[in-house]
């Protein structure tokens, strides 16, 4: 089994910046592409931002230019640097990861979500 475990959220005025984390850990062999996805009230799970093992990023077009995903390989780790919140940016951030399992089988893995409101 592999567990995602994200940190960081909060509540931040309009402007301000947050940094999301997601650690993985459990029966893991490698890890594929890790991702950042957000879901708010009535709407649908939208793809933030995606990063692959060779560190090539792709940002939906609404947060370009604010938002920087990175990855720590050693640690099993995505983060969501947040800069210049707005607050339609408030949602549920759900960290998702490819892993290669230490049998050799591929899944979708996801974190249990950590609120980002921005609001003054």
């Amino acid at each position: 089994q592999v567990q995602l475990v994200e940190s960081g959220g909060g509540l931040v005025q309009p402007g301000g910046s947050l940094r999301l984390s997601c650690a993985a850990s459990g029966s893991i062999f490698s890890i594929n592409a890790m991702g950042w996805y957000r879901q708010a009230p009535g709407k649908q799970r939208e793809l933030v931002a995606a990063i692959t093992s060779g560190d090539s990023t792709n940002y939906a077009d609404s947060v370009k230019g604010r938002f920087t995903i990175s990855r720590d390989n050693h640690k099993n780790t995505v983060y969501l640097q947040m800069n210049s919140l707005k607050p339609e940016d408030t949602a549920v951030y759900y960290c998702n990861a490819r892993v290669t399992t230490r049998s050799l089988n591929t899944f979708d893995y996801w974190g249990q979500g950590t609120q980002v409101t921005v609001s003054s």
